[in-house]
């Protein structure tokens, strides 16, 4: 008798201690599940449903119905997997009006935005629910309007390091390989060229925080800015291609232009018969 105490005592002390744990979970459990059952049917929920749906109708033909890559009836590629692109390569393409595309090719080209900013927000959202990725940065990561000229020269530097191979070192853009183009930068906005740096579209390698700092991109970025501000005080700027197209142009059509002349002269000039001796 004198043993079987401490032993049911031990039993119900294990019982008691594994039912108060079980009721500390159930009440966490119910302070947090009215938060969580509100955020299912928040705002953010409802912009996903809603981007879930333009993507089925607009993108899901070449993207796939789950973003997870689509081909044609032929087995050929049609549209990459977008899982873990991110909010920033949805807002980036479909904000520029690169997607959809009209068809597939070695190159989209920038054209006016399909959808509004709301739809395209919606897109984003959906896009950035089905697995991390770059998210869209805040309006200040990108703002110039207090930028210094030391920190726009740094950018000129940084951009000659690393964009002039593709978009030229006034930013008017340059053919590539197998048709592809790196487009020109005359017209594009910071937010564009923040948005392109850090997901990379197209053939542009990706300039992640890791590779470009925030700070270092809002420099390019300035940079960028003063390229297109920038005046042509002799007239015609010939895409600022330096010295070999001003020859050029001056070869064809100052040289050309006086040739012309000299054989215009020639066939004015009344011709006098020889006299037979």
């Amino acid at each position: 008798m004198s043993t079987a105490r401490p032993l049911r005592r031990g039993r119900f002390a294990r019982i008691l201690v594994i039912g108060g744990a079980l009721v500390a979970v159930a009440f966490g459990y119910g302070a947090l599940a009215p938060d969580g059952a509100a955020g299912a049917d928040g705002p953010q929920s409802q912009q996903i449903e809603e981007g879930r749906k333009l993507f089925a109708v607009g993108c899901s033909s070449c993207h796939g119905i789950h973003a997870e890559g689509g081909t044609d009836g032929d087995g050929r590629f049609t549209g990459p997997s977008l899982i873990g692109v991110g909010a920033a390569a949805v807002v980036f393409q479909v904000g520029t009006g690169r997607m959809p595309a009209v068809q597939p090719g070695a190159q989209v080209p920038r054209k006016p935005p399909v959808y509004t900013e709301e739809e395209t927000a919606a897109l984003a959202a959906y896009v950035a629910s089905l697995a991390p990725g770059p998210a869209v940065p805040p309006a200040e990561a990108y703002d110039i309007s207090k930028v210094t000229q030391e920190e726009i020269t740094r950018g000129g530097e940084l951009f000659r390091t690393n964009c002039t191979a593709c978009h030229n070192f006034s930013g008017r853009g340059g053919a590539l390989p197998n048709g592809r183009y790196a487009p020109s930068l005359m017209h594009t906005t910071p937010r564009d060229a923040y948005l392109a740096m850090l997901t990379g579209p197209q053939q542009m390698p990706v300039f992640s925080d890791a590779v470009l700092l925030p700070e270092d991109k809002r420099s390019i970025i300035a940079y960028i800015a003063a390229l297109q501000e920038q005046q042509d005080p002799g007239g015609l700027g010939l895409g600022r291609l330096g010295p070999v197209s001003e020859g050029l142009w001056g070869w064809f059509v100052g040289i050309g232009l006086l040739v012309a002349v000299a054989v215009w002269i020639g066939l004015k000039v009344p011709t006098v018969p020889r006299r037979r001796e």
